[in-house]
């Protein structure tokens, strides 16, 4: 009975060490955004408003 409670709580251990470094690794990851592009309705009116 000592032998399977040490074999568990040893799974225990390695499950929680491995979930605490994937958690690590994934904060450790850069996200990045593409740009937004914009519709040619906006690009008109950034160009009429810098030629007044």
């Amino acid at each position: 009975m000592k032998v399977v409670f040490i074999i568990c709580i040893i799974i225990v251990i390695i499950v929680l060490l491995l979930s605490v470094l994937t958690t690590s690794k994934a904060y450790q990851y850069k996200h990045t955004v593409d740009p937004i592009k914009k519709s040619d309705d906006e690009e008109i009116k950034e160009q009429c408003n810098k030629e007044n």
